[in-house]
Formats: C-alpha cells, structure tokens, sequence
C-alpha cells in the first residue's frame, strides 16, 4: 500500500495544499466523492482521462489510512 500512497502528493502550490494525484492538479476528495456517488472507474477515467485504475486505488487507500488514524469523528 505504501507504494500506491506515493502517487498521492501535497504540494501548497496546487490546490491549497490538498492531496492530489501525482503529476496532476486532481484533489483526492473528488475522486472520492465521485465514487461515494457510485460512479465507477470507467466513468472517473472518462471524465478524469489522464488518470488511471491505480490512481483512483491509491486515492482509497489514501482515504483508508486517514480513517485508520487515531482522531476519529465524535459521535
């Protein structure tokens, strides 16, 4: 997994600093809402062409270690 976050980089030049996609201006959080919507891969690509399957997986796996840190969301 390790491997697959690296394609995820902040950089405070591009998009305020949000995580985005490797070599891309594409925050993390867009992707991730467009699959919270249920759009799927082929659509993400098709809207998104200069991405690819393991960018959208690294944006979840991105997604699944911030939820893994210890701060949580108060009930």
């Amino acid at each position: 997994m390790e491997r697959t976050i690296e394609r995820i980089v902040c950089d405070p030049k591009i998009a305020s600093g949000k995580p985005c996609i490797k070599g891309t201006r594409i925050p993390v959080h867009i992707i991730l809402d467009l699959l919270a919507a249920g759009e799927g891969f082929e659509g993400i690509k098709r809207a998104y062409p200069n991405i690819t399957d393991e960018d959208i997986r690294a944006c979840l796996s991105y997604a699944s270690v911030l939820a893994d840190e210890e701060a949580g969301v108060a009930t």
